[in-house]
């Protein structure tokens, strides 16, 4: 009589059950990235925390990879040397042993099983023994239970054996079936219903792989830690030409244009810094240029104006002379000197407002102010004007007390309403307010409102451009196109605002805003 071969001695064959090399619990998986609320969190993130984090998940990765394919490894090669070991030691013995047949049970059986289970190797046996009804074991607790049904299955229909790896209870067991056949011709092998079965406890592999286990946790920890500080490094010399590159950018924008960075290197960040440093460069340049033909221009404007003025001044008083006396000269003298004297008057007009134009321009204008009486001071303006007629409408509660430059908010008020009754039509409605905007302080809010046709869409956001005309057409109307913006520049200087547009019952409105004790926006 002699035994089959056991088959299927690599580590995948037979069914491993919760214990195989191929389905061990595995330290580098776990849950993906959060790719919800989480991820907007990350985005909140510096650049350093980024970076840092992308160096450490790199690391990790790498490190979770490498301990979990050497614990693979390791513990497939461990499992598979015990295995091995097991199932060849047990065919060797059962290879040795001769059973008479019938086989009878009793005492002799069971010696023989113990026999066998004293040799097992890599560690003790437990040997069961089956053969129609008969049952025996080796004489230690009975292990049948381990035997699964898959494996007795296996060991009637293969005759060369069969094993299986179990967990019982928390204990990993390695189960062995050698069927014993006989030979019915030279070709072909019967069994003989008498099946061996060893079962050996694998704590200690067990014990071992989970050592395995720790020890790749173990080292992947510390390895992050490590990783640690070269991702500090790498983080620090990418971000500080980023930093630099921050600092540039404000101290630029805050007109300090000769700003330069240090160029360190020859990398992509080096190539960055050397185009910063040609673009402010250039900018520089740019900005120069611009300055000194702005200054030009100012100068210019002003040096013309004050030329002007003399010459002016005499022709002023010449056209004066000829208009007393151009009733005593004939039609068409007459009518050429009141044109001279008319167009002379908006010379001087216009001299006057380029000249305050050159003041703003060059940062020289200075607001003088006093504690005044606002609606006194508004009809003032109207009655120094002659705008005292029905053409004018007030809303002017008394006692509003601001503290303004008289003499600015005397050209404020006389532009507006001049305006409105060139471009508009009557009656003008000035109107006269305060306003409390916790917690900013209150305001001083002055209206003018003419019953015109209002002001084209097109035209609102130029309103306030220099010698910007809303009608084509009247390219020789009275006014220099310098009045709104003298006006913008005068509610600047004392901190304030002025806005343009159409109320819904027609007409146009401009609504002066200024702070009720003005200090100036600048001197």
């Amino acid at each position: 009589m002699t035994t089959g071969s056991g088959a299927g001695s690599g580590p995948g064959s037979g069914s491993a059950t919760g214990f195989s090399p191929d389905r061990g619990p595995d330290p580098a998986t776990g849950s993906g990235p959060d790719r919800g609320p989480g991820r907007s969190r990350i985005r909140a993130f510096g650049l350093r925390t980024r970076l840092l984090l992308a160096f450490l998940l790199v690391a990790a990765v790498s490190a979770g990879t490498t301990a979990a394919l050497t614990y693979r490894e390791a513990r497939n090669a461990m499992l598979q040397t015990a295995q091995d070991t097991a199932v060849t030691s047990f065919r060797d013995q059962v290879q040795q042993t001769a059973f008479g047949l019938p086989l009878q049970g009793g005492e002799d059986l069971e010696a023989v099983l113990r026999d066998i289970a004293r040799k097992g190797k890599p560690h003790p046996w437990v040997v069961f023994a089956e053969y129609g009804s008969i049952r025996a074991s080796s004489g230690e607790n009975p292990v049948s239970t381990v035997i699964t049904p898959e494996l007795r299955r296996a060991a009637r229909a293969n005759p060369h054996g069969s094993f299986e790896r179990v967990v019982k209870d928390g204990v990993p067991y390695l189960t062995i079936a050698m069927p014993m056949v006989f030979k019915a011709s030279p070709d072909s092998v019967l069994p003989s219903g008498l099946v061996l079965y060893a079962v050996m406890r694998m704590t200690d592999e067990q014990v071992n792989v989970d050592a395995l286990l720790m020890a790749a946790r173990d080292g992947a920890l510390p390895g992050l830690a490590v990783a640690l500080i070269p991702g500090l490094i790498a983080a620090r010399s990418v971000l500080r030409p980023v930093r630099e590159l921050r600092r540039a950018a404000r101290s630029m924008g805050s007109g300090r244009l000769d700003t330069r960075i240090p160029v360190r290197g020859s990398d992509e960040l080096a190539d960055l810094a050397r185009t910063f440093n040609e673009s402010a460069a250039q900018l520089e340049c740019s900005v120069r240029e611009l300055r000194e033909a702005e200054e030009r221009a100012r100068r210019f404007a002003s040096d013309v104006s004050h030329e002007l003025r003399t010459p002016l001044a005499g022709m002023l008083a010449v056209t004066e002379v000829l208009d007393e006396d151009a009733d005593h000269l004939d039609a068409d003298t007459a009518r050429a000197v009141r044109l001279v004297s008319a167009e002379t008057g908006k010379l001087a007009v216009l001299v006057e407002d380029l000249m305050e134009i050159s003041r703003f321009d060059a940062r020289a204008a200075e607001l003088n102010t006093d504690e005044v009486d606002v609606a006194e001071a508004i009809r003032k303006t109207l009655h120094n004007r002659h705008w005292s007629d029905d053409r004018i409408r007030t809303e002017l509660p008394d006692g509003i007390r601001a503290r303004l430059d008289p003499r600015r908010f005397d050209i404020v008020i006389a532009n507006l309403v001049g305006n409105a009754l060139r471009h508009g039509s009557a009656p003008v409605t000035v109107s006269l307010r305060t306003e409390t905007r916790s917690p900013s302080p209150p305001v001083l809010i002055t209206e003018v409102m003419d019953s015109g046709p209002g002001i084209r869409p097109e035209s609102l956001p130029h309103i306030f451009d220099r010698f910007y005309k809303a009608d084509a057409a009247r390219t020789r109307s009275a006014g220099s196109g310098l009045g709104l913006a003298i006006t913008l520049e005068n509610v600047k200087l004392h901190g304030g605002t002025i806005r343009a547009g159409n109320p819904p019952g027609g007409g146009a409105v401009f609504t002066v805003e200024i702070p009720l004790h003005a200090e100036g926006a600048r001197g």
